[in-house]
């Protein structure tokens, strides 16, 4: 094989004589064989004194020349063994990009003017938002697939220059700019990375602009769990972890207001207010997540490892608070826990806030001239059936309410998709897309179901039964049907890329690196490898696929970046990938 500086190659160990094969050899061999000719000596031909002269004179030529060429040659020659070596343990999607990815920049600015049109509540970019909008729509009607919709692609990627430990989340709001949470996702015991941390960064190389640091859980009791990211409409960042809140500049990260939040019954450091969302009137709209009492397991799959053996679990409190000084307008606690995000959006005159919780579904409502929160009783659907565990977050499509169940692992009965009347609670339809579960397995589906209200369609993941399925609604009666199931194991959201006609649906896929380790021991030790796949969204039809890659966060965004980028987000740091047609 070729030499490459820094490889030792274990076949050039043997030495050979330099005379091995001269005339000499091979006439002294053949007759030390048991040859029947006589060896002859070699003929000798009368020596000159003109030879050595001649040779001299072409050492002294080319000993120069070679000394110029060696000069000349030798950067070229270590740049390309450094560049040989720096390939080593890069996959073929980062080989074929071999650099940084800006994207299609005639591209951005179409983007951004097509995104400032939307309402989204948010800061009017891709991604402003932990996902989307306000309703957590997942859709992203601005973002460019700029691969082929029926030749062969090729998949661009390339890591960011800085890292960025436990990244969760990541929004854009100019284009070159992009902002990354991190730090919250630490090991269910022992020490702890510092965190959560909020970085701006270049969105094309990853270098780090600023970084500001909101905790070490190191120094306190805390749970520290996943957070998410938003972009209020005026810039500034707000974040949320633990019992506290922040406002931060943008531009410098500077921490312009800081909060503690108030928990209710449930003790502060079983609390993690996750769940940031901005009411159309921009209240901010806060919920938090608890943590079953007498856990003292870190991150979010605390809530997953301690379900079972701990039964006492704190109420969940949501909160209305001023986006601008960040004071409690008002406060109410729920009935009960709900780990998952809420979705708000109006209903009639009303604005609405929709709850996923331990026992199924609640809907209050925000009334910004009373400045007041409620329950409506009124509307409390019967989601679960037997078997069953907590919805995720519900999912907006007209006039229906839509959940998926088993948000938090189930040996029992399968995932379900419900569809629930917003007029009507006892009026639902619910369908299991993957069948029931068989012996020895778990449904686990933690993402919120993804729905597309131009296109009747919905999504629905089961991560723990490997599926992935698009399912139609009929909008007048909430008729559901199966259209496709792709065996294609994930823990992410489903988004959405592209205007209603070429609608993109952007999911990972998972495979485990040891088969038969069961799901929450291969989550647990991060035993496998992720890849991203870009389909048709009428169809399920696989347009494009990266390579694998390390695992990304558990229930994360593969989020849309200008110029038909896409950002995969790992323990690390992140990845940029981008798609375009073959050559």
């Amino acid at each position: 094989m070729p030499a490459i500086a820094g490889i030792h190659d274990s076949n050039r160990d043997t030495v050979y004589p330099s005379n091995l094969g001269t005339k000499e050899n091979i006439e002294m061999t053949h007759s030390q064989n048991g040859s029947d000719k006589e060896a002859k000596p070699p003929d000798r031909k009368p020596h000159s004194t003109a030879k050595p002269i001649f040779t001299a004179l072409a050492l002294i030529v080319t000993l120069p020349l070679l000394a110029v060429a060696a000069y000349l040659l030798l950067p070229l020659l270590a740049r390309k063994a450094d560049s040989e070596v720096g390939k080593i343990g890069l996959t073929s999607n980062e080989i074929a990009a071999n650099g940084p990815l800006p994207g299609d920049l005639t591209l951005y600015a179409q983007e951004l003017a097509c995104q400032e049109k939307l309402k989204t509540g948010y800061y009017p970019s891709l991604n402003g938002a932990e996902i989307a909008d306000t309703q957590r729509s997942g859709i992203f009607p601005c973002a460019t697939f700029t691969g082929s919709y029926t030749g062969l692609n090729q998949v661009f990627a390339w890591r960011s220059q800085d890292g960025y430990q436990g990244t969760s989340y990541l929004n854009n709001r100019r284009p070159g700019e992009i902002f990354v949470v991190g730090g919250d996702t630490p090991p269910l015991s022992g020490p702890m990375p510092p965190g959560p941390y909020v970085a701006k960064a270049d969105a094309t190389t990853g270098r780090q602009i600023w970084r500001t640091y909101l905790h070490n859980g190191n120094t306190s009791d805390a749970w520290i769990g996943n957070t998410n990211l938003n972009i209020l409409p005026n810039g500034n960042i707000v974040q949320a972890w633990s019992n506290r809140i922040v406002l931060l500049d943008p531009d410098t990260g500077l921490i312009l207001k800081e909060k503690t939040l108030p928990t209710g019954a449930t003790p502060a450091v079983d609390v993690n207010f996750k769940h940031v969302t901005i009411a159309p009137d921009g209240t901010l709209i806060v919920k938090n997540q608890t943590r079953p009492t007498g856990c003292t397991k870190q991150g979010t799959v605390a809530l997953m490892v301690c379900a079972n053996e701990y039964k006492k679990w704190g109420n969940s409190i949501l909160l209305a608070l001023n986006p601008d000084t960040l004071e409690v307008i008002d406060a109410i606690e729920l009935p009960q826990p709900a780990v998952v995000p809420h979705t708000i959006t109006n209903f009639e005159d009303k604005i609405a806030i929709y709850i996923g919780a331990n026992s199924g579904a609640f809907r209050y409502f925000w009334d910004p001239k009373t400045k007041k929160l409620s329950q409506d009783t009124s509307w409390i659907p019967e989601v679960l059936e037997a078997g069953q565990t907590t919805p995720a977050a519900p999912s907006i499509l007209g006039d229906w309410i839509v959940f998926q169940t088993n948000g938090i692992l189930s040996n029992k009965k399968a995932s379900s998709i419900v569809a629930v009347s917003a007029k009507d609670p006892t009026k639902l339809k619910r369908i299991f897309p993957f069948g029931q579960i068989k012996d020895r397995e778990v449904s686990f589906a933690p993402p919120k179901p993804q729905t597309d209200p131009e296109n009747s369609m919905i999504y629905s993941a089961d991560m723990g039964m490997g599926k992935v399925a698009g399912i139609t609604i009929d909008q007048a009666t909430g008729e559901l049907k199966t259209k496709f199931v792709l065996d294609n194991p994930t823990s992410g959201f489903q988004p959405l890329y592209g205007q209603k006609d070429k609608r993109v649906l952007v999911i990972s896929n998972f495979k485990s690196n040891v088969p038969e380790l069961p799901l929450q021991a291969m989550l647990a030790t991060q035993s496998y490898k992720e890849q991203v796949t870009w389909r048709d969204a009428s169809t399920g039809r696989v347009l494009a696929e990266s390579d694998f890659f390390e695992p990304m966060g558990l229930n994360n965004l593969i989020t849309p970046g200008f110029g038909g980028r896409a950002y995969y987000l790992t323990n690390k740091g992140f990845i940029v990938l981008q798609v375009l047609p073959k050559r």
